[in-house]
């Protein structure tokens, strides 16, 4: 579905992205994982247009997207959820769900309110306080609002730049957890960027570790939960020093 070849980006004349290469099935959940510095916002950035690439291949569907930009991006069905939520704190719950849509509501009215209340089906927590302004939210609930104003804009890939910060372990366990059934019952496709190594690998199909800018290892999620290597930089078990690049 996304094919990522030879992949450089810079930022002015820092080189973040050094020659990535992967590729996202339609409906799995692609983790891709590293310690902070390690790229992994750049990458999505450089994905949905918001950076530009110096070098390499951005083809989704078989269609060279390189240099679409961010509003080409969305409508061809690539959505973001950036780092830190970033809803508006003034609007309420239910604006800034819709907010998610705004590329399409003038053609598809109909469809974006059904695509509204499903979405409140999916985070019933938010059901109680849509006409709150999103500043008043918890981290969680923002996070909830977030994702679902993602979903808003009927992604064919949704990608999510470290969901979990700066939440309580069972906020972040229910999140990953309807991540995981975005994929199990409605087929979505979805690249989860995460510092939150275990949970992350957890949910995940298959997974990549991106360190220095270089996809340092990848495979099946379950097959990196079991690397040693992994086991050693990211859950303190075996030896304490980090191996192949990759650093706590």
């Amino acid at each position: 579905m996304l094919k990522i070849e030879n992949l450089h980006t810079y930022h002015g004349h820092l080189h973040v992205l050094e020659g990535i290469d992967f590729e996202l099935l339609e409906g799995e959940l692609l983790s891709i994982v590293g310690s902070n510095g390690a790229g992994k916002s750049t990458l999505l950035g450089t994905l949905a247009g918001v950076y530009s690439a110096s070098e390499g291949k951005i083809e989704y569907k078989g269609l060279d997207i390189t240099k679409d930009g961010v509003q080409k991006t969305v409508a061809n069905g690539i959505c973001l959820v950036p780092e830190r939520r970033q809803i508006f704190s003034s609007l309420s719950v239910k604006d800034n769900l819709m907010l998610g849509a705004y590329h399409r509501y003038s053609r598809d009215k109909k469809t974006v309110h059904r695509d509204y209340e499903d979405i409140v089906e999916l985070f019933p927590r938010l059901k109680q306080m849509l006409s709150r302004p999103g500043g008043l939210l918890s981290g969680g609930e923002q996070q909830m609002v977030a994702i679902g104003r993602g979903l808003m804009a009927n992604p064919k890939v949704l990608m999510l730049d470290e969901p979990s910060l700066g939440l309580a372990p069972l906020i972040v366990k229910d999140i990953m957890t309807i991540l995981r059934r975005l994929c199990d019952e409605r087929g979505a496709t979805i690249i989860l960027v995460e510092q939150n190594v275990k949970a992350a690998l957890k949910v995940a199909d298959r997974a990549c570790v991106l360190a220095h800018g270089k996809m340092a290892i990848s495979g099946t999620a379950q097959e990196l939960l079991n690397d040693p290597k992994i086991q050693e930089a990211y859950f303190g078990k075996a030896q304490t020093k980090p191996k192949d690049g990759i650093h706590v």
